[in-house]
């Protein structure tokens, strides 16, 4: 068996890290921060808990599926609750849409809001139930080397079905006209990282699985997921090194040898990158051996970065829900100055998450932990003048729809954005996200999994297949394990 080191310890890092010492190979993981977890890392400060990143626990079976291969399930390491409501969206101070656990209830809102829409929402989400479990139990666990994967008659007979070439935007214009239920329907592939009309209505899968299937919560938050993964790999055999930073990539021969860490240099006889792509690929191997240009990447379009701020809050905020989305401004003006026209918003939507309204051990008694986000273009000039300015946009708008004053019970506050990406996770241009779910960077368009030119350097993550967000994190570590497995055999 063979001694195999992988660089980072967020999901795909700690997934391919699991199933590769399952399968009796001595895995150890690097990882650059004191605390694992790559961006669903947690900290701590004056009695409050937050999640650093994912907030979102969606398409709950992709986690099963992952925990069945060790004969486990989610529950053996954490529990969840399903929200409901799942989440709002506040179009104005007067009008926002709270979205029902029950699907029936979320038939009749669609029914008051447009007549006739129950019923079609029912064929949307018939539509998007075929493209989901297609989508994930067909496409997205292929490794995206072969022309072959996607030539299979199965996808070639369901071509039609899937709307690859249809835009997502178009695909629900089609059955809603109500702006409010086509915000709703659209919100989900935001996850994805590109504009609903550049992005295949494939992806009609995302609304099924956040609206029909529910919107649920790890006790304890995302940390708790972390920390599943993490004594799942302990279980397996997994080693864990922190504060080793990799900063070289020996190669001989076209064979990597070792590694050089802030910790000593280290052999192994294969290395899996689930750290950023572009930093891998451009910054630890020498120029010969790289897989993409510079230029490669600056042609490809990337999901936003965020500028994010952890708030301790000394009183409850009562209108709040655990997430909610502020859509009270034009989208459209928002995507443009993220993906055409990159520049800080002029009027931007953003999110709050407010988990202590689901569960009371993350904020004090009496107080709440409060988490705001807010997209914006990867690459900008961050500094703490423009942080400052567009924190107090958001907290003006949030006290506004909640009637309420927030800014001066704020006993702690923490901001995050694009040079803290970089700074912590390596991150192109800051990117929070990986490259956007656009048809031209789908499936075997994407940066590949294996080094061209190094025999045993693979790439697993947000920036390759199948893309980027959390359950597609964890299907690329197995990908890549999966592979590799194969190929020592």
């Amino acid at each position: 068996m063979s001694d195999i080191a992988i660089i980072g310890s967020g999901f795909s890092g700690l997934s391919a890290a699991a199933v590769l010492s399952q399968k009796g190979h001595s895995v150890t993981v690097y990882e650059k921060n004191n605390e694992l977890g790559g961006r669903a890392r947690q900290f701590k400060a004056k009695g409050y808990t937050f999640d650093m990143g994912p907030s979102w626990y969606w398409m709950p079976d992709v986690f099963d599926k992952f925990f069945n291969r060790f004969n486990k399930k989610s529950s053996d390491f954490y529990s969840l609750k399903q929200l409901d409501p799942g989440f709002q969206i506040i179009f104005d101070n007067e009008n926002a849409l709270s979205i029902p656990a029950n699907w029936s209830s979320i038939l009749s809102l669609f029914e008051e809001k447009e007549k006739g829409s129950a019923k079609k929402l029912e064929k949307f989400m018939t539509e998007a139930a075929f493209k989901y479990d297609f989508g994930v139990n067909k496409l997205v666990y292929e490794p995206g080397l072969s022309i072959k994967e996607v030539c299979k008659k199965d996808i070639f007979s369901n071509l039609f079905k899937l709307q690859i070439f249809t835009s997502y935007r178009k695909h629900v214009a089609k059955y809603f006209k109500n702006p409010d239920l086509k915000a709703l329907l659209e919100f989900p592939v935001l996850f994805l990282g590109t504009a609903p009309k550049e992005t295949p209505a494939l992806y009609s899968l995302m609304a099924y699985s956040g609206i029909k299937t529910g919107t649920f919560y790890p006790d304890g938050g995302f940390g708790k997921v972390i920390e599943g993964f993490v004594n799942l790999c302990k279980e397996q055999g997994v080693k864990f090194i922190t504060n080793a930073n990799v900063e070289r990539i020996n190669v001989d021969k076209s064979k990597a040898k070792s590694i050089s860490t802030s910790k000593g240099v280290f052999t192994f006889d294969h290395i899996i990158a689930s750290a950023d792509y572009n930093h891998v690929d451009g910054k630890l191997i020498e120029k010969k051996y790289q897989n993409y240009s510079e230029e490669y990447w600056e042609k490809k379009t990337f999901s936003p970065s965020s500028l994010l701020f952890y708030l301790g809050v000394n009183c409850k905020i009562e209108k709040l829900q655990h997430h909610s989305l502020f859509f009270d401004e034009d989208i459209e003006a928002h995507i443009k100055e993220i993906y055409h026209n990159p520049s800080w918003p002029t009027k931007p939507l953003f999110y709050s998450c407010c988990p202590s309204k689901t569960d009371k051990n993350l904020a004090p008694d009496g107080k709440e932990n409060l988490f705001l986000l807010m997209p914006l273009a990867p690459g900008l000039n961050d500094d703490s003048k423009m942080r400052e300015k567009y924190f107090k946009i958001m907290i003006n708008r949030l006290e506004k729809y909640c009637e309420q004053d927030i800014l001066k019970h704020i006993e702690f506050k923490r901001s995050y954005c694009i040079e803290d990406f970089h700074q912590d996770y390596n991150a192109y241009k800051g990117n929070a996200y990986g490259l956007a779910n656009t048809l031209s960077q789908t499936a075997n368009l994407k940066p590949k999994i294996i080094n061209k030119k190094i025999s045993n350097l693979f790439y697993t993550g947000q920036l390759t297949v199948p893309g980027p967000g959390v359950p597609p994190s964890i299907i690329s570590g197995q990908v890549v394990a999966d592979y590799i497995s194969k190929k020592i055999i």
